[in-house]
């Protein structure tokens, strides 16, 4: 099955042009979970209002990432139960480039997300090394998400529980001074000892869309089609798809019809309470 986007008919815009751009922006971000055919015709749609980045050659990226949690699950538990002080840690790898990063993404005044993230080997990418778990509870502390005794408890604990990977395009609507991304290709591996789930969207993609307070003519050609914003997150989404016995009923929807498909592999994967 061919999962690309294709995006030859955009005009390009380079990596700095765009950090540029988007520097200046105050986001209100919506996901939306469609078919690729479906998204294909909202990229078409945006010709002569959009450019696509491009690296080199390149104009879709591959991803991957580790998402690690306590034995308890504090941070997927913590986002199940919409709690204000909720977390999570992962490491991004940008596989055309080699780059790695290591991440926290906390929650700030108004509800805000906060993400920092410092450099990190790429050999490390599935694990946390002392430096970074450093890094961890220093972003835990400085946020206010939690004391300093617990936020060292939280990162000395954490381990690697679940793996990402997907393509992504990413583009820039000038005039609405707006980005949208869409992911092709997810797929969920369950991480950690006897883990042998995983889990794949099929020809379904993730489009995000990162707009001032005005929606753009992304998200209004999206909503013409009849699609709305999803609640799913990469990280949450595939614990609940991968472990059905995690409280999800934040996630009810999305699982129970768009991804009711998705999940295979079902074999020894690591038993969390609920």
């Amino acid at each position: 099955m061919n999962q690309h986007l294709n995006t030859s008919h955009l005009p390009t815009i380079s990596l700095e042009e765009l950090n540029a751009a988007a520097g200046l922006l105050t986001r209100i971000d919506r996901k939306y979970l469609l078919p690729l055919a479906s998204a294909q015709e909202v990229v078409d749609s945006l010709s002569g209002q959009a450019r696509v980045l491009r690296i080199g050659e390149d104009r879709r990226f591959a991803y991957a990432s580790t998402y690690f949690d306590t034995t308890g699950l504090d941070c997927y538990l913590l986002t199940a139960r919409k709690r204000r002080r909720r977390f999570k840690v992962r490491t991004r790898s940008y596989l055309d480039s080699g780059i790695c990063f290591l991440e926290v993404k906390t929650r700030g005044p108004r509800g805000a997300t906060v993400k920092e993230r410092i450099p990190y080997a790429p050999d490390n990418a599935d694990r946390l090394t002392p430096d970074g778990r450093a890094f961890v509870a220093d972003c835990l502390i400085r946020s206010g998400t939690c004391p300093t005794a617990r936020a060292q408890e939280i990162a000395a604990a954490l381990a690697p529980v679940l793996g990402t990977s997907y393509e992504r395009s990413t583009m820039h609507l000038p005039h609405a001074q707006a980005r949208m991304t869409v992911d092709t290709g997810l797929v969920w591996t369950a991480l950690g000892p006897a883990a042998a789930a995983s889990a794949s969207a099929d020809d379904l993609v993730i489009i995000e869309t990162k707009n001032p307070a005005t929606p753009s003519p992304a998200d209004r050609l999206l909503w013409a089609g009849g699609h709305r914003p999803a609640k799913i997150s990469k990280y949450a989404t595939g614990m609940a798809l991968l472990h059905p016995q995690l409280p999800a009923n934040k996630w009810h929807r999305v699982l129970g019809h768009e991804l009711a498909s998705s999940r295979h592999d079902h074999n020894d994967a690591v038993a969390y309470a609920a």
